[in-house]
């Protein structure tokens, strides 16, 4: 009896474990979830967030005819500043408070925010979509060039060879581009100089931890509004965007004060993206998303030219995008496997 006994309480004790087991199993599988949702929900945040602010950007700059980019890159400095000290007022974030030592720990990410930013609105105001996309994808080049240069990175044969196809197809658009704007093409080629140089710039600066996500966003805007309002002073851009004649229309306010906003929104959605996922699928999510707006600037921009070689020349690059994305997602996965 004393042995029956005995073996009775084993088996118990086994059934413990198990019972114990199964219900962690449960909770992680409730957690994996609540984690792929985070993660759909970051990647989707980013797409809508990088589509919307091309569309509201293109309508208040060409639609509306505002005259000065510099006028709106302000107001997106502005609410950058504005919603970023009120949820530290709040304490929903937290960064460092300003000293003399800020100045040296963001350079030259300042300077490179304030130029990108601009000749991005530049560069909107005066190319249709479909080819603003398409050269944007210069800054893919661009950035595995400074990722090598600054962070010693290396990249596959095969990455190589879709990031020179997309090239090799913006090239073609751009021999047919009957609305050609010399103008318009500088900007965006400075554009994605200065974006790949704060990509890489950024990725230091966050892996020294000094000033932390939202001390990189926060003392961006702030370092660089006050000169950016003391050049659009003189230059005259500041009277003339204050003496534009559409402020007494509604909608053209609304999207105005979208404009400004969707500037933090974007920046605040990469972050999240980059957080909950990977730089790789932020990346991702972008190529899929200047597809979509390709194809909808075609259709609804009202400014593309339609001719066959510039079309075959953004199909070429826009596939080269594709097998781009493919390539880089299952070599990540590789490496996590």
């Amino acid at each position: 009896m004393a042995e029956l006994h005995q073996r009775r309480h084993e088996l118990g004790d086994r059934k413990l474990p198990l019972e114990e087991a199964s219900r962690m199993s449960t909770r992680a599988t409730s957690g994996d979830g609540s984690t792929v949702h985070l993660k759909l929900c970051a990647a989707g945040f980013y797409g809508v967030s990088s589509f919307l602010i091309v569309v509201v950007n293109k309508s208040v700059l060409t639609n509306y005819r505002f005259p000065s980019s510099t006028c709106v890159g302000i107001g997106q400095m502005l609410a950058t500043v504005v919603v970023l000290r009120t949820g530290k007022m709040f304490g929903v974030i937290s960064f460092p408070d300003l000293d003399l030592s800020i100045p040296r720990k963001m350079f030259p990410l300042p300077l490179l925010y304030v130029g990108n930013q601009i000749s991005g609105l530049f560069g909107t105001q005066r190319l249709n979509l479909p080819m603003f996309t398409v050269l944007r994808r210069f800054s893919i080049f661009l950035t595995m060039v400074f990722e090598g240069l600054l962070l010693k990175k290396t990249f596959s044969a095969s990455v190589k060879i879709t990031v020179f196809t997309m090239i090799f197809g913006a090239f073609i658009a751009a021999s047919a581009d009957l609305a050609f704007d010399l103008e318009g093409y500088g900007f965006i080629m400075i554009n994605n100089v200065l974006t790949a140089a704060s990509g890489a710039y950024v990725k230091q600066k966050l892996d020294s931890k000094e000033l932390g996500k939202y001390g990189l966003l926060y003392y961006n805007a702030l370092l660089m509004i006050f000169p950016t309002v003391a050049y659009a002073y003189y230059s005259g851009d500041l009277q003339v965007g204050l003496e534009y004649d559409g402020w007494s229309d509604r909608l053209f306010v609304v999207q105005f004060v979208l404009c400004c906003v969707m500037g933090f929104v974007l920046m605040y959605s990469i972050m999240l993206c980059t957080q909950y996922n990977s730089a790789l699928t932020t990346s991702i999510v972008g190529c899929i998303k200047n597809i979509l707006v390709t194809y909808i600037g075609m259709v609804f921009g009202g400014d593309y030219i339609f001719t066959w070689t510039n079309f075959i020349g953004l199909n070429i690059s826009i596939a080269g995008s594709l097998v781009y994305s493919y390539i880089t997602f299952t070599q990540e996965q590789t490496k996590t496997a």
